[in-house]
């Protein structure tokens, strides 16, 4: 617990209310972070920053004002709050914006989330700079002669924050988080450049794999994508992989938005507790994960955080609503935005999968695309592998997928027993039968 920062937050929700402030929320962020990055075996870019800064929120008069600074010395930070105050009252009126009634405070876990990791201090300038250099040597080992160029990075930090309010809510937080990967080139047939990457992150160094490993998988992944064509237009099942799940459940979860909903924005306005996908897909929300790189006790309300079903085998059970939002709604509130997303893994690997499918496109990346939160029509172009009787045959690139999320979600046949940890969206690789990919 950092008292200091407790102390300070008090005294500025005190000076608030003296200004006249009728209720306010006060943040206070304490962060530090390094980013290295090597480019053909030199520093490409070394960037190591600290910064605290104070956010407050005024309600006053039923108007509502957000302003934050870095000065935290005591005569600034009065004189800003006073005129943070004066400007509010000055807005336009908005009912709807209050601290949420503090029954949604209680009931807050009380368990360690081991998102910190204590070993952090002991990360010196020479670790990093032998990790990312790590990265990049194995890169190049791997792909010899045929990478042209690899930009390796590791980036870490470390974060702190209080939050007050002056309707009784606390919170303190510390975390840490480490990313690092690498941007490869390689020769193509003829003047073709393909790009490939691979990045993971984890709370902890541990939790990472080992550089040599990232930059060997970035030098395979980029490999795999030389000699890649478009095939004939085709209807056919696809695989989507783990780790790029996200870019296309991302449209889906973005229906749930109370602010789209409450907006008329969203594809899903109705569609609670009716049938929107197969029976393949649950998602469940669980911010209580221990090492989730979403974890978290309390959300940006305040509200003490809850494992939620969000999708229960293809039914929609929930939406992320917010305390503003649930107001102008006149719903319930729930959350305002996700934790940790895990769709539950199943129980066979990609390769037994796909030797039952026969013919078919493992996806491995996508480029570009759009997703349209209002109709749920969505399109993406797609990078990966068509295989056959489970063995792949040939890459393909500059594919496209267009379908609707209401339509395409009600496709899904088969999760894999695969999920992708590094991120917050804890997501296996996805099986879709009937999909058309448009080629030449």
């Amino acid at each position: 617990m950092n008292k200091e920062m407790k102390n300070l937050a008090e005294w500025s929700i005190k000076t608030a209310k003296a200004a006249g402030a009728e209720e306010c929320r006060v943040n206070i962020d304490s962060e530090r972070f390094v980013q290295i990055s090597y480019h053909q075996k030199k520093p490409e870019s070394i960037r190591e920053a600290s910064k605290k800064e104070l956010s407050l929120q005024i309600f006053a008069n039923k108007r509502y004002a957000g302003q934050r600074t870095s000065d935290l010395r005591k005569d600034a930070l009065k004189t800003f709050i006073t005129n943070a105050v004066v400007t509010t009252k000055l807005l336009a009126e908005d009912p709807f914006r209050t601290l949420p009634d503090p029954k949604y405070y209680k009931g807050r876990a009380n368990i360690n989330l081991e998102i910190f990791d204590k070993e952090y201090e002991k990360l010196t300038p020479e670790g990093r700079h032998e990790i990312v250099k790590t990265i990049e040597n194995s890169v190049l080992q791997r792909g010899g002669k045929k990478i042209i160029t690899v930009t390796a990075t590791e980036y870490d930090n470390r974060y702190e924050s209080v939050v007050m309010t002056s309707n009784g809510f606390f919170g303190y937080n510390e975390a840490t988080i480490y990313f690092a990967g690498a941007r490869v080139t390689a020769q193509g047939v003829g003047d073709r450049r393909p790009n490939g990457y691979n990045f993971v992150a984890s709370v902890s160094q541990e939790g990472l794999p080992l550089p040599e490993n990232i930059g060997q998988v970035a030098a395979e992944r980029t490999l795999d994508l030389i000699g890649g064509k478009k095939i004939k237009t085709e209807t056919l099942p696809i695989i989507i992989e783990n780790r790029n799940v996200r870019r296309v459940l991302g449209g889906l979860i973005a229906g749930m938005s109370g602010q789209r909903i409450q907006q008329r924005q969203s594809f899903l306005i109705g569609k609670k507790n009716t049938k929107i996908a197969s029976d393949k897909l649950t998602i469940i929300d669980d911010p209580l994960i221990q090492g989730g790189l979403g974890s978290r006790l309390y959300d940006r309300d305040g509200f003490a955080a809850k494992k939620r079903s969000i999708i229960d085998k293809g039914v929609l059970k929930d939406f992320y609503v917010d305390w503003y939002y649930s107001r102008k709604l006149g719903w319930e509130p729930t959350t305002g935005n996700p934790s940790n997303l895990v769709i539950p893994p199943g129980k066979r690997s990609v390769k037994e999968i796909m030797k039952d499918l026969g013919r078919g496109i493992l996806v491995t990346g996508f480029i570009g695309g759009n997703s349209n939160s209002t109709t749920g029509d969505a399109s993406i172009g797609i990078i990966g592998k068509l295989f056959e009787k489970g063995i792949p045959v040939q890459t393909v690139v500059e594919m496209n997928i267009a379908d609707n999320h209401l339509k395409f979600w009600q496709r899904l046949s088969e999760v894999a027993n695969d999920p992708w940890i590094y991120s917050s969206w804890r997501t296996p690789s996805l099986v879709f039968t009937d999909v058309v990919v448009s080629g030449v």
